[in-house]
This record gives structure tokens, C-alpha cells and sequence, in this order.
């Protein structure tokens, strides 16, 4: 029966640190896939001389041979808008944003 408290114990600590966790390393991996897309968009827009306000459409963006191999994917399920040059790239996931 003390076995059982003590495992109950732990578990209890341990889980909300897991859910913790887990929820922060799926901000970082949003954050950085977001910066990519952004890094991407920004060497697009100078190797093509565009300027702030100037549209930016996935398939200028993604390919094997442009500036991203795949679109990448937000690990909490969100998706990106990849908006116009000069306006940073968002999650639809609130929380998910660059500083």
C-alpha cells in the first residue's frame, strides 16, 4: 500500500511537469519553424527586389529548389500564413508568435 502512495506521488509531480513540458517545446518548434519561414521570405524578397507590402505566395517559397523543401508544420496543429514582405509570418495558434 506504500508502494502504491509513493508511485502515486510521483506520478502526481511528474505529469503536470510532462503536459508542461511538452506544451513548451511545442512553442520553441513553432517559433523557429516560423523564423524560417521568415528567414525564407525576407532572402526571397531581396534576391527579388520586392518591399514591404509586396505579396509573397507559398509556391515562390517552397520547392526543392527555392528557398524551403517543404512547408513546415506547426507540432501543436496550427497553420501559418505566410503574409506580405515587411509582415511577419503568423501561427493560428495564438500563442505562437515571434517576438
Amino acid at each position: 500500500m506504500i508502494v502504491v502512495a509513493i508511485i502515486g506521488s510521483i506520478l502526481a509531480i511528474a505529469i503536470p511537469n510532462l503536459v508542461k513540458s511538452r506544451t513548451l517545446a511545442q512553442y520553441n518548434i513553432c517559433v523557429a519553424n516560423l523564423a524560417k519561414i521568415e528567414a525564407a521570405k525576407q532572402i526571397f524578397g531581396v534576391e527579388n527586389g520586392k518591399i514591404n507590402g509586396d505579396p509573397v505566395d507559398d509556391t515562390e517559397l517552397i520547392g526543392p529548389e527555392l528557398y524551403l523543401d517543404a512547408m513546415p508544420e506547426c507540432p501543436a496543429g496550427g497553420t501559418y500564413t505566410i503574409n506580405p514582405i515587411g509582415t511577419v509570418c503568423v501561427c493560428t495558434i495564438a500563442s505562437h508568435e515571434i517576438d
